[in-house]
């Protein structure tokens, strides 16, 4: 990038270099995403995270989860749930622009979103595997009825989960779709955290994280993610249904997830903004 653009562009800090992060890591070296550029990135192996930015062709420092929010603009959150506020409280404390993939975590932190308000910082936090959340923002100022999120993914994608884990539960065993977890978001984001991150978005733009129900599916034959969004309001009712391809570096979300991020910082500089 020119001296000249690089001084006026705003630096963007990543904080994981996992699938979703070194996918934005790449479109900002490519210069993909003009007004930003990549400021500085922070993962657990920072010799590996080095390697990935050397193939990139990127100059730019590895430095420690805390360190993202005072050398960006706009800290970027893809890590695993435990690792949240290391990045998360620094970035609102300079306020910062904190973008949040790991959704869930934002339910038990409203803390965190009233010291936004007085620092100035703002929380973003992007659609990712899911779709319908323009339409349930306008729908909610009419007065919701009923929200309901269904997921259906292949049993690898859900794995590991701690709510199969406690009960002994073997999705890789089924043989045919069976719907493993029914109830409000909030639950749904403790019995699976690397799964449900799109529910807990759901809930923040509409009924809430207790209002809002959650169906999650283990399907055996199924190739892709299916998330379906069911919104009954006084305005309207609607049914939105996307199906995603898991991603290849992370099976626990969706191929769509590093695009939607793009697209979310796409928007911070474009000229033309479409959809609420």
């Amino acid at each position: 990038m020119p001296e000249a653009a690089a001084a006026t562009s705003r630096g963007v800090g990543i904080g994981g270099l996992g699938a979703i992060g070194s996918h934005l890591a790449a479109a900002l070296v490519a210069g993909e995403l003009p007004g930003l550029r990549l400021a500085a990135v922070s993962a657990r192996d920072r010799a590996r995270a080095a390697e990935r930015l050397a193939l990139l062709g990127a100059e730019v420092p590895v430095v420690g989860l805390e360190e993202l929010a005072e050398r960006a603009e706009i800290v970027v959150e893809a890590l695993p749930a435990a690792a949240f506020d290391a990045v998360a409280l620094p970035a609102v404390e300079r306020g910062r622009l904190l973008v949040v993939l790991s959704a869930g975590c934002l339910l038990e932190r409203a803390g965190l979103i009233a010291r936004a308000r007085e620092t100035g910082a703002r929380i973003l936090v992007p659609s990712g595997g899911i779709l319908g959340l323009d339409g349930l923002r306008a729908a909610a100022g009419s007065g919701l009825n009923a929200v309901t999120f269904v997921t259906r993914k292949p049993p690898k994608s859900l794995a590991g989960a701690p709510y199969l884990v406690e009960r002994g539960i073997d999705v890789m065993a089924f043989e045919e779709a069976t719907c493993v977890f029914s109830g409000p978001v909030r639950a749904a984001v403790a019995a699976f955290p690397a799964n449900v991150n799109v529910a807990a978005a759901l809930s923040l733009a509409g009924f809430g994280p207790d209002r809002t129900t959650v169906e999650v599916w283990a399907d055996p034959a199924a190739e892709r993610v299916r998330h379906s969004v069911q919104v009954d309001s006084a305005a309207s009712r609607f049914e939105v249904t996307v199906e995603s391809v898991p991603n290849p570096g992370n099976p626990a979300t969706s191929q769509l997830t590093p695009y939607s991020l793009v697209a979310a910082l796409r928007r911070l500089c474009d000229p033309l903004t479409v959809g609420s």
